[in-house]
């Protein structure tokens, strides 16, 4: 069976919210998928899957450091390498941080789905949808390489 996997790092609970949404997506289009903080993420749920979808908040026109270990050490290890990826993340004024993660996964080789996706402050219903639409595309890209 086609997986996917979204990790994520909230600082307000915001972000956690978007993962929420777009695993709903992934799972509406009947790939199987779940959201994981990346406290709790093996490297060996990254090497199972088939797609891997990021998020983290932005603080101070970066994403928080732990995310930015994560992706150069879990990641970097875990042979990504021509996996579909995603990039998300909420922000208060800036919203770097989903651009910086969607580059170090193109470094890493994996095909990610453009573009980013950013909100500001807490998910709106039409932010939710956006975030169910991401979710579907990736379902569609992992069927559909």
């Amino acid at each position: 069976m086609l997986k996917a996997i979204v990790v994520y790092l909230s600082t307000s609970g915001n972000t956690k919210i978007m993962a929420d949404s777009i695993t709903q997506g992934i799972l509406k289009k009947h790939v199987d998928a779940k959201a994981v903080s990346f406290y709790d993420v093996k490297i060996e749920d990254i090497k199972s899957v088939d797609a891997i979808a990021v998020g983290s908040s932005t603080f101070y026109y970066k994403m928080l450091p732990p995310m930015e270990k994560f992706l150069d050490e879990t990641m970097a290890n875990a042979g990504v390498e021509g996996k579909i990826g995603a990039s998300f993340g909420s922000y208060g004024w800036s919203g770097e941080a989903p651009l910086m993660i969607a580059k170090k996964m193109r470094q890493l080789g994996m095909n990610v789905l453009d573009p980013v996706l950013r909100i500001q402050y807490k998910p709106t219903e039409k932010d939710l949808n956006e975030c169910l639409r991401l979710g579907m595309d990736i379902a569609e890209k992992v069927k559909n390489p």
